[in-house]
């Protein structure tokens, strides 16, 4: 069973863990806990107490998503979806007006993912990622 909460400044280590085993250029464990500490919300998705993926947005005059990652051990498991659902919900009880994020074109999965959360595709950004381009 998933259950999903805000992340404790606990979390991070696993956190950072996931990544790292998630990105190419992955945050740190103190670049994480910085954002945590000054305007962004994280998100974790848990199977008894295990996190096996988190979700991380910048807060500002609407949620901004920094970071979204799964564990290769809960992939395909609706962990992902379950911690942007959570987000969602937080950001619109906070009355933010809008949530977004990017992704890379060529991501499918979780192309597929946002679109069947709501996002919708309002164009590109070139040369946007890095580390492969």
């Amino acid at each position: 069973m998933i259950t999903v909460e805000l992340a404790k400044e606990e979390d991070f280590k696993r956190i950072a863990e996931i990544e790292k085993e998630c990105f190419h250029n992955p945050w740190s464990e103190e670049e994480l806990l910085l954002s945590y500490f000054s305007d962004c919300i994280f998100i974790t998705a848990k199977n008894e107490g295990e996190i096996g993926a988190y979700c991380g947005a910048q807060i500002s005059d609407g949620a901004y998503i920094t970071n979204v990652a799964t564990a290769k051990d809960f992939r395909g498991k609706g962990f992902a979806k379950a911690v942007l659902s959570e987000l969602i919900r937080v950001c619109q009880n906070r009355g933010l007006p809008f949530v977004t994020l990017e992704v890379r074109v060529g991501n499918i999965a979780a192309i597929s993912l946002y679109e069947s959360l709501g996002f919708e595709n309002l164009g590109r950004r070139p040369n946007f990622y890095t580390c492969p381009r």
